[in-house]
């Protein structure tokens, strides 16, 4: 595991200077109260649970960043980020470090065919009259949200209509919005994404890296928003909710209450699209479960 350690080099002629090294050292001492300490921290600011087994998960991001402030000590790290004038600043780094963002383009293509298939039965005045709007919960770097919205003006271009749509992406961590903001990719998040549409929609702009379509890219808003204050969300009578890969990082309780603020912000007759086995045995009255067999989606009642 990476730690830190000061260790001392010396040059001919010159005093000892120290060199500070990570890669060889053990992770700092700490204890399993201060840990618990910051579990709960954690949990009571994201409604995120850190499970004892990823404890070197915890260990390893939070000592990373007290290398970069030159902290040595996880008390006095706990201290910075919780009465420090400026801690929602460094609160905002160390969320970005703990949430998991590696992603990539067309990731679950069960899901995104459930997608494509709502958009296909919808009735054409609807898609004529009112503009789609789609909503990709916990978006990370922004690749889902790009992904909904080459499906959508596919499909909307397939059946001769104008590509009236939006797609809001939301995720707790700002750095994360900032990049999905330059659409610019390393080519291993472009792994699934077919010739033709990269082709399509997306130009490569130096060695590796790839820019989204800067046209579409318009269709396209990102708002930083924590899962754990759903109930003050602005977004009302989305068409649909893309959730995915989101809900495994809370405790069953507070899924049921994410959930629970998903419905009340779909549409009538809006699709609800989860990660499959993210949550078992639960339904809403609002909703009624589709019959796709490798996705968890949820369509809601036109008289809800």
């Amino acid at each position: 595991m990476c730690g830190y350690q000061a260790v001392t080099e010396k040059k001919k002629d010159q005093p000892p200077r120290i060199v500070e090294s990570w890669s060889l050292a053990s992770l700092p001492p700490v204890s399993e109260t201060m840990l618990q300490q910051w579990r709960q921290l954690i949990e009571a600011r994201t409604g995120m649970v850190v499970e004892p087994n990823r404890t070197t998960f915890l260990q390893t991001n939070l000592a990373s960043r007290m290398r970069e402030l030159g902290l040595s000590d996880y008390a006095a790290y706990y201290r910075r980020i919780t009465e420090a004038p400026d801690w929602m600043v460094e609160w905002s780094v160390l969320v970005d470090r703990l949430t998991v963002q590696e992603t990539r383009f067309f990731r679950d293509i069960d899901a995104l065919r459930t997608v494509e298939q709502y958009i296909a039965e919808l009735p054409r005045q609807q898609l004529s009259q009112t503009p789609l709007e789609a909503w990709s919960v916990g978006c990370a770097t922004g690749e889902e949200v790009y992904t909904l919205c080459i499906l959508i003006n596919e499909a909307l271009t397939q059946r001769g209509l104008k590509p009236k749509f939006g797609v809001t992406g939301t995720d707790i961590s700002t750095p994360a919005l900032n990049k999905a903001r330059t659409g610019i990719y390393p080519e291993r998040r472009l792994v699934e994404v077919r010739p033709e549409i990269q082709q399509r929609y997306f130009e490569l702009v130096r060695p590796g890296q790839y820019q989204f379509d800067r046209a579409l890219m318009k269709k396209a808003c990102f708002v930083r928003e924590n899962l754990a204050e759903l109930q003050n969300a602005l977004h009302f009578r989305m068409q649909i909710i893309y959730c995915q890969n989101v809900l495994i990082y809370f405790k069953k309780w507070r899924r049921r209450e994410i959930l629970r603020h998903l419905t009340e912000r779909l549409a009538p007759g809006g699709l609800l699209v989860l990660g499959l086995g993210e949550l078992t045995n639960w339904q809403h009255p609002d909703l009624e479960r589709l019959s796709t067999e490798h996705t968890l989606a949820y369509r809601k009642k036109s008289g809800a």
